[in-house]
């Protein structure tokens, strides 16, 4: 069974991660792949009472879910296809890294950029120390991308 290309956009809560998913839903139609909206929750800090504990985590969790779904309406609307939507817990680079090395319709790591001072992790991460080691092409979309200017390069 052949999987379908998919598009893998990290989702978070800044400007330029909307910019990457609107350039990867573009762009996803354009070739005929799927887009795929993932965010990344980190393990909430070891507490005494558990069930503080696991109620921070589930509430960490619905919010990121709460998020990418508010997205993938966004880019039904603009691209005619629902993406699916993802919410992985632990080290933002290690659990997308795995997912991406378990998931080999992944054609795509989208991520955005900054429009001003440094990279963020992510794009440090994956831009630097495992560039040249992916199983995939990775994406790099500006931030400050014009609209108009992502749809025509998209």
């Amino acid at each position: 069974m052949h999987e379908a290309a998919t598009y893998l956009v990290v989702i978070d809560d800044s400007p330029e991660s909307r910019v990457a998913m609107r350039f990867a839903v573009l762009r996803a139609a354009h070739v005929g792949a799927d887009v795929r909206l993932v965010s990344v929750v980190r393990p909430t800090e070891f507490m005494h009472f558990g069930s503080v504990q696991t109620m921070m985590a589930a509430e960490a969790r619905d919010e990121a879910l709460a998020l990418l779904e508010e997205l993938a309406g966004e880019a039904e609307a603009m691209g005619g296809m629902r993406p699916a939507v993802l919410v992985l817990e632990g080290d933002p680079t290690a659990v997308i890294l795995g997912h991406v090395k378990d998931n080999p319709g992944i054609r795509a790591l989208v991520l955005g950029t900054a429009s001003r001072g440094s990279p963020g992790p992510l794009v440090s991460f994956f831009a630097g120390e495992r560039a040249g080691s992916l199983p995939c092409i990775l994406m790099l979309v500006p931030g400050g991308l014009d609209p108009d200017r992502l749809a025509t390069i998209a």
